[in-house]
């Protein structure tokens, strides 16, 4: 009797929490639905030319296509493994370059200048340059991802060494505590908020400097795609690829969110 009692009243705590959720899920899909009936009302009406902006449930039906034929999964695991690839190495190497520098004062004063001019280079103008040393292969296009997205990892990750409330510093010297505890129990946690602020705008460059660098040499990939639909003029499937870019986006912004959640639960209990 009591398994039973325990069971309905989990399954009452689920529900009411798929009630209260329900009016902010709805709240927060409002834009993207209308946005979707918009395009798709649009060509119908007549208000654009439906023949280089075709109605969304077109685009769907390219794109469910490109799903039962798998070619858009050839594509997508090609983008994301280069995304992903790219965007791991630039935040495996970014985080401790950047705390290291954070943390000595002097070594941040010598590179700063350097930092800057680096995270100011446009990654597309080096484009040729990568392309020239390391060829049209994988290497060329993962580096590029790696360029552009250590740099904002490293400058926050610098900030939020930096910027750590001077009390709490105080607070941890006055308690005793070594430089290395210091930096493990005090600076690190207080700098994660601003390292991942660094680490979702990586994720973000990692998506468009990607399909950047597929459209000008890839054989595969969503940029090779979207460009190549556009040149043969299969205007749905380039629509289908764009889209398909969105929810990459997102899922991956959606990943890095659910991360730094992870990591930052001490600050909601605190």
């Amino acid at each position: 009797m009591s398994t039973l009692s325990t069971r309905f009243s989990s399954a009452n705590s689920l529900a009411s929490g798929v009630v209260t959720a329900l009016p902010r899920v709805l709240r927060g899909s409002a834009a993207i639905v209308a946005f979707c009936a918009l395009w798709e009302i649009l060509p119908r009406a007549g208000w654009v030319d439906a023949t280089f902006l075709p109605p969304f449930s077109t685009v769907l039906g390219a794109l469910f296509e490109m799903v039962r034929s798998s070619e858009l999964s050839d594509h997508l695991f090609a983008s994301a493994t280069r995304a992903v690839g790219g965007f791991a190495i630039a935040v495996a190497v970014g985080v401790p370059l950047g705390l290291v520098i954070g943390w000595y004062r002097t070594l941040a004063e010598v590179l700063n200048p350097l930092l800057e001019l680096f995270r100011n280079t446009a990654p597309l103008a080096l484009l040729p340059v990568f392309v020239l040393v390391l060829g049209m292969g994988e290497t060329s296009k993962v580096s590029m991802v790696v360029y552009s997205c250590i740099w904002p990892v490293v400058l926050n990750t610098v900030s939020g060494v930096r910027n750590v409330d001077p009390l709490l510093i105080r607070s941890a010297l006055s308690m005793g505590l070594t430089p290395l505890q210091l930096f493990r129990k005090v600076v690190l946690p207080a700098s994660v908020p601003t390292v991942f602020t660094g680490i979702r705008v990586a994720g973000a460059y990692s998506i468009l400097v990607l399909i950047a660098a597929e459209m000008v040499g890839a054989k595969a990939g969503l940029g090779y795609l979207v460009n190549y639909s556009q040149f043969t003029f299969e205007i749905p499937k380039m629509y289908a690829g764009i889209v398909t870019l969105a929810l990459l986006g997102l899922v991956f912004n959606h990943a890095v969110l659910l991360a730094e959640r992870r990591l930052t639960a001490w600050q909601g209990e605190r």
